[in-house]
């Protein structure tokens, strides 16, 4: 085997590999498109200049891997979507736009206003006896959730007695009543400490906190930054600063794609509800700000598509209950930011049903795209359809790599479904799906017998299993309308037009 990888793109020679195993694939997510030279072009083009994009061709020709291909290519974003709360009307929350500078900043900030966490035994004996990880009577060190010492057995608070004036009499009842009320309600354990210590010399006040197994540590400093944060109103982050930029929202409902914010059975109640401002949930277009919004089937949006046009046009769109009947209704959320690359998709035929304006929107400030279904059949389009069988094989993950007899037989397939699918001769077919499906086949095939290699005999044993339902109808038995005929009832057959004037052609006269 070839310990280097060869790179098809530079040296276009299938003699210099021997499987798919030699063949390198590129880290550039749009050098893995194949035969889409005019298409990468804009796509790179779009991605600098952040234009839209309408991807139109049949399916399998690379509409869906070349918009998340685009999104790759984008810069991380820099701004973090908030909504705010508004206490004069709660029902209208704020938005807040933070960059990426101010959000590190603030997060170092909250960060130095948790303060220090330390072991129990490095924090004072009397400040770990009184928050619970010391016992008074033995001295051990245990779990504040443990009422009782793990090694004298005895309550850890301890002098209930000495405290109690009654302790002599009912000190064993009083004990075990104190032990089943809980941590929180055991005389003498605090959740914080509050203490002094001189620094510098100067005093300065010092907080001690039960933290889980460990006590947090709080100076003057980090006092002070934690009453700065609780003074701001509270808020909640909609789309973190980290975030993923393509978005799939093919299929989307209108709640999904637009937002909306969630129902509260109390009504926002401000002791039992939950405040409007939490409730509120982004759509795909605001989770697509600064990335890709990408939408497969986009004319199957239907009225959904003059949202989008809107959002386009004003980066903006606000968030508002979708649902009449619930209690989210009346919260909306105005001017969150939107600001995306709109890749759209559909088929030939589906393309009268885009709207205008759209089509307009997109021509406007982006381009069209009608996809290659074929390429020309020369060395270096082999070499290329080489490698993505070597990347069809790396994706799956779960079948051999393909020898170069098997690399030979699907191009010969690529070569006859181009001649009888577009009726293109000396060419090589781009609806890749359909020859990834014949690839994985193959895969299995070799897998169930045990072969190192996908071979060529993998291949066209393949070939017979993967042939569209038509095909198999037509062999079996004969045309496809025979095959149907066979397989629906008389009742089917009877009630159908065409068969009945066809087969009661002399009693027509009785609907005259």
């Amino acid at each position: 085997m070839i310990e280097e990888k060869v790179d098809l793109r530079r040296e276009p020679d299938l003699n210099s590999i021997q499987s798919t195993f030699d063949i390198a694939i590129p880290n550039d997510p749009l050098m893995r498109v194949i035969g889409q030279e005019e298409a990468v072009k804009l796509s790179r083009i779009a991605a600098k200049q952040r234009r839209h994009l309408l991807l139109v061709g049949p399916p399998g020709t690379g509409k869906s891997m070349i918009a998340q291909a685009l999104a790759l290519h984008l810069p991380r974003p820099t701004e973090e979507i908030r909504v705010v709360h508004n206490p004069e009307n709660p029902e209208r929350p704020f938005v807040e736009v933070k960059k990426a500078e101010d959000v590190r900043r603030e997060l170092e900030s909250r960060e130095f206003a948790e303060g220090e966490l330390i072991d129990p035994k490095d924090a004072p004996i009397n400040v770990a006896e009184k928050l619970g990880y010391r016992c008074k009577n033995c001295g051990t060190y245990s779990s504040p959730k443990d009422r009782y010492c793990p090694k004298c057995q005895r309550l850890k608070i301890g002098e209930i007695s000495s405290t109690n004036p009654f302790g002599d009499l009912i000190g064993g009842l009083f004990e075990v009543t104190i032990g089943a009320a809980g941590i929180s309600g055991l005389p003498g354990m605090n959740d914080r400490v509050t203490t002094t210590r001189k620094r510098l010399g100067k005093e300065e006040v010092i907080v001690f906190e039960r933290c889980g197994e460990m006590i947090r540590v709080l100076d003057q400093d980090a006092l002070e930054k934690r009453r700065e944060f609780e003074k701001i109103s509270p808020r909640k982050v909609l789309v973190p600063l980290e975030r993923n930029p393509f978005v799939l929202a093919t299929g989307a409902s209108e709640t999904e794609l637009l937002g909306d914010v969630r129902h509260d059975p109390y009504g926002g109640h401000p002791s039992l509800g939950t405040p409007p401002y939490e409730r509120v949930v982004p759509g795909a277009i605001h989770e697509a700000h600064e990335g890709v919004l990408f939408l497969d089937e986009l004319p199957h949006l239907g009225h959904l598509q003059r949202f989008i046009l809107t959002a386009m046009q004003e980066k903006r769109f606000p968030i508002s209950g979708r649902n009449p009947q619930s209690a989210g209704a009346s919260v909306r959320v105005d001017n969150v930011p939107c600001d995306f690359i709109f890749v759209g998709a559909c088929n030939i035929q589906d393309l009268e049903q885009i709207l205008s304006p759209l089509r307009s929107r997109i021509s406007g400030n982006g381009y069209e795209i009608l996809m290659e279904t074929t390429m020309e059949d020369n060395e270096s389009n082999r070499a290329l359809l080489a490698q993505f069988v070597a990347q069809e094989i790396s994706i799956d993950g779960r079948i051999p790599h393909a020898s170069r007899s098997a690399i030979d037989a699907i191009i010969n397939e690529a070569r006859r479904r181009a001649k009888i699918i577009d009726g293109k001769t000396n060419a090589l077919t781009l609806r890749l799906r359909e020859l990834g499906g014949l690839i994985r086949s193959a895969g299995d095939l070799a897998i169930i017998n045990g072969d190192k290699f996908i071979e060529e005999k993998h291949i066209k044993a393949a070939l017979k299993h993967c042939r569209p339902a038509e095909e198999q109808i037509k062999d079996r038995y004969g045309s496809y309308q025979r095959g149907l005929s066979a397989d629906i009832t008389t009742s089917q057959k009877e009630r159908s037009p065409y068969y009945f004037w066809n087969e009661h052609r002399d009693q027509d006269q009785m609907f005259y």
